[in-house]
């Protein structure tokens, strides 16, 4: 029993040794061919962006193009290692093709979102740093990839949308702004040129007021104590709230400077006796 024992260890270790022998050489070559298809991927891939901001190009098609351009690469650089390693790629492309077939029923969800992924992507309703609203959600474009689109808002939360419930929704895309549409009460004793002129003049005062479309004060209704002015002016989008309160401070202040009366509810009651 110990000699079967001693001599199956002997034909074991003989036949490793010849498995070195014969392959190691190309098991290393597989694995040195696919550390250096990974750091060749990952350099075209930043070379392309390099290229794609000096020709000043879109930042969402750039990304994609630089992704699957590394795709690709590692997709060929596996397909040669994989030849290294002995092993024949034709019988696993087949199979691949018959699973993908096969689960394409399976995953009709995940497809349909990369379809309305790369419909955006091509088409550009939008790209990154505009400020969207769809299916009832607004936010700044962070990313925008084949399965999803990624929104920040103005308090800095993420929300991720899948594709397929952008592609055929009816989309408000501002840019890089996102309007204030405001009020302000002025007393009847009042000039109402006075204040829209004091009002516009703190709203000039800030640079983060888009100039173009140019902001606009007028009286908007005359109410039961006031007449109500107002605001409608476009600010950048991920400083929105806080320079909307500095603007209404401003405003505040100016319109006391100017002598405007910001009145309050009022209601006369008289009683007969």
């Amino acid at each position: 029993m110990k000699a079967e024992l001693i001599s199956l260890l002997r034909r074991s270790a003989t036949l490793a040794a010849d498995f070195l022998v014969k392959y190691s050489f190309q098991v290393l070559g597989g694995i040195v061919i696919l550390l250096i298809g990974f750091k060749l991927s990952q350099w075209l891939a930043r070379a392309f962006l390099r290229f794609c901001d000096k020709r000043q190009m879109d930042v969402t098609m750039s990304r994609f193009l630089a992704g699957a351009l590394r795709v690709v690469v590692m997709v060929f650089v596996i397909m040669i290692a994989l030849e290294k390693f002995g092993i024949t790629i034709a019988p696993l492309i087949a199979a691949g093709s018959a699973l993908i077939f096969g689960g394409s029923f399976a995953i009709q969800g995940p497809l349909s979102n990369y379809a309305a992924g790369l419909s955006i992507i091509m088409g550009k309703p939008f790209v990154v740093g505009d400020t969207i609203s769809v299916i009832g959600v607004s936010g700044v474009v962070e990313e925008v990839v084949l399965a999803r689109t990624t929104l920040t808002t103005a308090d800095g939360e993420k929300i991720y949308i899948p594709n397929k419930h952008i592609v055929g929704e009816v989309i408000h895309n501002s840019k890089g702004y996102k309007v204030v549409e405001a009020g302000v009460g002025i007393s009847y004793s009042d000039e109402p040129e006075k204040a829209i002129h004091a009002v516009k003049e703190a709203l000039r005062k800030f640079p983060q007021v888009a100039e173009a479309p140019a902001p606009q004060v007028g009286i908007k209704e005359f109410g039961d104590s006031s007449v109500n002015l107002a605001l409608r002016y476009w600010i950048p989008t991920r400083q929105y709230y806080q320079t909307q309160f500095d603007i209404n401070l401003a405003v505040y202040k100016a319109l006391q400077q100017a002598g405007v009366t910001i009145p309050f509810p009022q209601r006369e009651v008289r009683l007969k006796q």
